[in-house]
């Protein structure tokens, strides 16, 4: 027990104001021993300061009384009292009273709600069959946060803190207790004292007071759902907290991390129950589904056209369906198109694709939009999904390249042969180390690097290998910096151990490094900069960017890709840069574990926009080694290459403009980079703040989409959008001013196999964690916002657990002053009043 259990002195002071989570009420001073305070346990001390205490006073009242026995009685009495006295105010002193004003703080009862937000959240809430107004499992979720009572009834009584997961956790908003509930005062456990001047903070969120928009903040991108590792990490977060529940909305679907039992250990020794509210059918939908569409952007007449589509089924094993190939011109108004070939597929077993390849002439140049459609048994659950299209641009002429190279390296070589062999191109060499009167396999061979528009225009892609860009002068630096941003040229820029570093640091190159989607050491370290080299080759490590590149694939398909990149033993080097630039796109890092200075492989291959044009990075000449495995693949990886990076030029829907987009291939939930370059009547930079371009998404629905002018960049726009549908989306953009077609785009979304396989409800594991949690489990959000039969709502079953604390002050430095004063006064005199009369009375 302490001083301030034996006597305390109650006063009204001015209520404190807290934060979201605590509320301060009216305070009161308290009397404390700060002697006491170095022990551990007060009762020993103070039985021993109790014991010393009567026996001094024993002593001196027994030497007193012999010493002072010639005086009267009340003469003798009054001396050992003023002896008494002086002892007693040392007494007091080694006590050492303090006073302190300590506040009555509120700790408001804690509710963490955990909304799942993996892409198996956006299928659709129901196994019936969809149409174009079936809401998805989050649109469930966003309609009983936004327009029913279930976080007002929360509120009443708790702090509501809301948190999206799939593979991380991300806080969304912390909703305070509302505040008619503030007012009134909350039942609590007994007050605990607490020594800290300042409570802590229960979350360092800001309390959200302004509306949110929850379809915004609860997009479903997540390509796994770690469901026991977010419930971990919550109860970590709120340990010290006066967490009341968990609350868990998700359709159970845990598929990668730590398994749920941990969390449910966890729950149960901090006494916190976890409530779960189930979402999405408990039911496999029966559907055949188209789930991809493969075709190339670009053909030229003449090329084999492959078109592959990928058929998944679940609960039609073993039944054959009809797929028909369609084909139209994009100028054409919407209908079916022209059937031009048609297939009989048997459907696989569940879970697993079928594809179906078509190989094409082109035929005649323009641009086609190709549709596959499957034609699904009538009980089909989801008749959304049975056809995708793609557009393809057959373009009728050459594309124009520049080999730019500081000498004859193998890439270079061979490259330039193939090209020169290639009738769909035109190459051009540039060889500066090249002799006079030497002979390349080119269509011209150039002396210098072009230095007017007209030179320079011409080209679609340049190739530098390695080149020496100090050999240009300022205005070739700047026309080529024009030729990307302004005109939509295409770079492949090679790095390499001879020329790159003189470059890279020199303060009169800047608009080259600037061009390049990576960062370039301005200073030599023996750490991470210069040529990297080793004795053993180490292969590519993709990025899923990388895997998903059709431009990247050295096969018809990503399964081809992967298998052929995985048979390269590798590259020997590369130039060691300081990482991707932002809103760079990397593509493949070196493998080697003990190459680079961080978590991260060092950059192999990655790309930006630069304006309207594409710069794709390579960090080493070495790419021929792909030959080892197959020839072919050294050629089919260029040969994309190059018609992608200079797809700005060559696929320009319009005089005016150009739509562009990083690929045309995503999944649920990414977002996608619109740009656009455009120009007014006169060709000269559109001046527009924004333009608008139209989304039309796979259920039907339409979207403006804003493009907002980059302001160091004139005529570019940029703007973005999420895709939270599978299917095949359409942008159009009309060029303001003209009467031209709109620019348009198609993008390919399909949902990852990870988060489709076994998509259903798991109510067994819902059901498991609320029960061995002491929470409930609700089926749907009407029972957890009403209750059932069986369960109260979720409101009333989650318990109030807000504390009240006594947060003490500082000690009162005035009341520490006026007690030494005081003290001092007592005891010195005491002691003169006894050494009078003592004096007075002739005693020693």
């Amino acid at each position: 027990m302490s001083f301030a259990a034996l006597t305390s002195l109650v006063l009204p002071l001015a209520a404190a104001s807290g934060d979201a989570n605590t509320s301060a009420e009216l305070g009161r001073m308290v009397y404390e021993l700060s002697r006491l305070r170095s022990f551990d346990d007060e009762r020993l001390p103070l039985a021993l300061i109790a014991a010393g205490t009567i026996a001094l006073v024993a002593v001196v009242w027994y030497l007193y009384r012999r010493d002072a026995v010639e005086l009267s009685r009340p003469m003798r009495i009054g001396v050992m009292l003023l002896r008494c006295l002086a002892l007693a105010g040392l007494f007091v002193f080694f006590l050492g009273i303090e006073r302190r004003t300590t506040t009555e703080v509120v700790h408001n009862s804690q509710v963490a709600v955990l909304v799942d937000v993996s892409q198996s959240m956006g299928l659709s809430q129901t196994t019936d069959a969809v149409s174009s107004g079936t809401a998805s499992r989050i649109d469930a979720v966003v309609s009983a946060l936004d327009g029913s009572p279930l976080v007002a009834d929360l509120r009443r009584t708790h702090d509501v803190n809301i948190a999206r997961f799939d593979e991380d956790v991300e806080p969304v908003a912390t909703l305070p207790k509302s505040q008619e509930s503030q007012e009134s005062r909350v039942e609590s456990r007994e007050p605990e004292a607490q020594s800290d001047a300042n409570p802590p903070a229960l979350d360092s969120r800001p309390s959200t007071l302004d509306p949110i928009d929850w379809s915004a903040e609860l997009q479903p991108r997540g390509t796994e759902t770690r469901l026991g590792q977010a419930l971990a990490e919550q109860l970590r977060q709120y340990r010290d907290a006066p967490l009341a529940g968990v609350v868990v909305i998700s359709d159970g679907a845990q598929n990668a991390g730590v398994e749920p039992s941990a969390a449910i250990e966890a729950a149960r020794a901090a006494k916190v129950p976890i409530y779960t509210i189930g979402v999405g059918s408990t039911e496999s939908q029966r559907n055949v589904a188209l789930r991809d569409l493969v075709v190339p952007t670009r053909a030229f007449p003449g090329d084999t056209l492959n078109i592959t589509g990928y058929l998944q089924a679940d609960g039609y094993t073993g039944r054959t369906v009809d797929v028909e190939l369609t084909r139209r011109r994009t100028d054409d108004p919407a209908g079916g198109g022209t059937p031009i070939a048609s297939d009989r597929v048997a459907l696989p077993a569940d879970g697993d694709v079928a594809p179906v390849s078509f190989y094409l002439e082109p035929g005649e140049a323009g641009t086609f939009v190709y549709q596959l459609r499957i034609k699904a048994p009538t009980d089909d659950g989801n008749s959304r999904d049975n056809q995708r299209e793609a557009e393809v641009e057959v373009v009728d002429r050459q594309t124009r390249v520049l080999l730019f190279a500081s000498g004859p390296m193998r890439d270079y070589q061979y490259l330039r042969n193939q090209l020169f062999r290639d009738k769909t191109m035109t190459v051009d060499v540039l060889l500066q180390t090249a002799q006079e009167g030497i002979s390349q396999e080119s269509n011209e061979l150039l002396d210098r690097f072009p230095s007017t528009a007209e030179e320079l225009y011409k080209y679609d892609c340049i190739v530098a290998f390695d080149p020496d860009w100090t050999a240009l002068d300022a205005s070739q630096v700047e026309l080529l910096e024009k030729w990307v941003s302004e005109e939509a040229g295409g770079l492949i820029a090679v790095a390499g151990p001879i020329n790159t570093a003189k470059w890279t640091r020199s303060t009169e190159h800047a608009k080259l490094r600037d061009l390049y989607p990576v960062i370039f050491q301005q200073r030599l370290t023996l750490l991470d900069d210069g040529q990297y080299g080793g004795e053993a080759p180490w292969p590519l490590a993709m990025e899923r960017a990388g895997r998903e590149a059709k431009f990247l694939w050295l096969g018809n398909s990503a399964e081809e890709s992967d298998a052929a990149w995985d048979s390269f033993p590798g590259v020997y080097g590369y130039y060691a840069v300081k990482g991707e630039k932002p809103g760079a796109t990397v593509y493949a890092r070196f493998s080697d574990p003990q190459a680079g200075i961080s978590n991260q492989r060092p950059v192999y291959m990655a790309s930006q926009f630069y304006g309207g044009g594409q710069v794709f990075y390579i960090g080493s000449g070495e790419l021929w080694r792909l030959r080892s495995v197959d020839p072919a693949y050294f050629e089919v990886l260029y040969t994309k290459l190059i018609r992608h990076v200079s797809q700005g030029r060559i696929l320009r829907g319009s005089s005016r403009g150009l739509l562009l987009v990083e690929r045309d291939r995503y999944e649920l939930g990414e977002t996608v980079v619109l740009r656009a370059r455009l120009s007014d009547a006169q060709h000269e930079p559109l001046a527009e703040e924004s333009v608008t371009a139209q989304l039309l998404r796979p259920d039907g629905s339409t979207e403006p989409i804003k493009l907002s002018a980059e302001i160091d960049k004139p005529g570019m726009y940029a703007g973005q959008l999420t895709v939270l549908q599978e299917g095949t989306y359409q942008v159009a953009l009309s060029v303001p001013g003209s009467n031209e077609e709109p620019l348009g785009r198609y993008l390919q979304v399909r949902v990852p196999d990870l988060e489709r396989t076994h998509a259903e409800r798991n109510e067994q594991l819902l059901s498991a964690i609320a029960k061995d949690t002491g929470g409930i489990y609700y089926k749907e959000f009407t029972a957890a916002i009403q209750g059932d039969d069986t369960s109260k709502p979720l409101s009333e079953a989650i318990t109030s657990r807000a504390e009240v604390k006594l947060v003490k002050g500082a000690p009162d430095q005035d009341f520490a002053r006026a007690q030494m004063n005081w003290l001092l006064a007592i005891i010195a005199g005491s002691l003169f009043i006894e050494w009078i009369v003592r004096r007075l009375n002739r005693l020693a």
